[in-house]
C-alpha cells in the first residue's frame, strides 16, 4: 500500500477513534445513570411489592442492560480500530 493512502487511512481511523472515544465517554456517564435508576427501582420494588414497582425495576433494568450492550460494542468497535491502527503504523514504518 502506497505510503500516502497508509497516511490518509491513519488519518480516518484516527478521527473515528476521537468520535468513538467521546461517545463512550457519554456512555459511561449513562450506564453510571441507568445503573443508579436500576438500583433505586429495585430497593422500592422490593419494599413496596407492588406489581407497578416490579415493572418499574423491570423497564429500568432493561434500560441499564440496553445502555451497557451499547457500550460493550463501543468498547469492542474502539479495540478493533486500535489493532486496525496498529497494523497501519507497522506497514507505515516498515515501507519508510
Amino acid at each position: 500500500m502506497a505510503r500516502s493512502r497508509v497516511d490518509k487511512r491513519l488519518a480516518e481511523l484516527a478521527d473515528r477513534l476521537k468520535r468513538l472515544r467521546a461517545d463512550m465517554e457519554v456512555a459511561e456517564e449513562q450506564c453510571l445513570h441507568f445503573d443508579a435508576l436500576a438500583d433505586d427501582a429495585r430497593l422500592r420494588s422490593l419494599v413496596s411489592e407492588t406489581p407497578a414497582s416490579e415493572r418499574h425495576y423491570k423497564n429500568a433494568f432493561r434500560r441499564a442492560e440496553t445502555m451497557n450492550t451499547y457500550r460493550a460494542r463501543l468498547r469492542e468497535e474502539i479495540h478493533h480500530l486500535e489493532q486496525k491502527q496498529d497494523e497501519l503504523l507497522d506497514r507505515f514504518y516498515s515501507d519508510g
